[in-house]
């Protein structure tokens, strides 16, 4: 068994628990049917391994739509705060090496990359948003444009004021209450 895989007994409690999620959750994924979703899910161990990640540092991740073009089900971070075990992270390696003193442990791009899974971009993110009420207490990073990352900075947003917010910072900044979101296609 390769690392980047579960054994037997974890994927039947990572699909036990992404079924009862999505089941509690009909409005993220009108008109999808959770056997198809399964199908593939065991078809594609490495993403499960991915999905798993996501849920072990308490994304709660849902599947909230399907790319007919790409054949793909698309998951994302669905817990009600940013995820508690991606948070006090600054944006990407350049960020994190540029701190002089009281570096975080890792930075988010290279978290994800390790995990498998993609930072979520501003229209996701508002996507995200319209399918329930997120980050009222946290914000989350954002994939950031390369002409603001050159320039130093990186993006995140929140939800204040029944209102999706996208602010910019230093992409060596990092907060105990932002950590980033991610979304999975299968």
């Amino acid at each position: 068994m390769s690392k980047n895989q579960l054994t037997s007994s974890q994927q039947t409690e990572l699909l036990a628990i992404l079924k009862t999620r999505f089941e509690k959750n009909p409005k993220r994924h009108l008109g999808l049917e959770w056997s198809k979703i399964q199908e593939k899910l065991e078809a594609n161990p490495s993403k499960l391994w991915s999905l798993n990640e996501m849920e072990r540092t308490e994304g709660e991740p849902d599947v909230v739509g399907y790319d007919k073009e790409t054949n793909e089900y698309i998951f994302y971070d669905c817990s009600t705060e940013t995820p508690k075990g991606r948070r006090s992270l600054c944006y990407d390696k350049e960020a994190l090496e540029a701190r002089k003193e009281f570096k975080p442990e890792n930075n988010v791009i290279d978290m994800a990359t390790s995990m498998g899974i993609e930072l979520l971009s501003e229209t996701e993110y508002r996507h995200l948003q319209k399918l329930g009420i997120f980050d009222l207490k946290t914000s989350s990073w954002i994939k950031t444009p390369t002409e603001i990352r050159k320039l130093g900075g990186a993006l995140f947003a929140d939800f204040r004021y029944e209102t999706v917010f996208v602010y910019h910072n230093g992409a060596q900044s990092y907060y105990a209450v932002r950590g980033f979101r991610a979304s999975l296609r299968v």
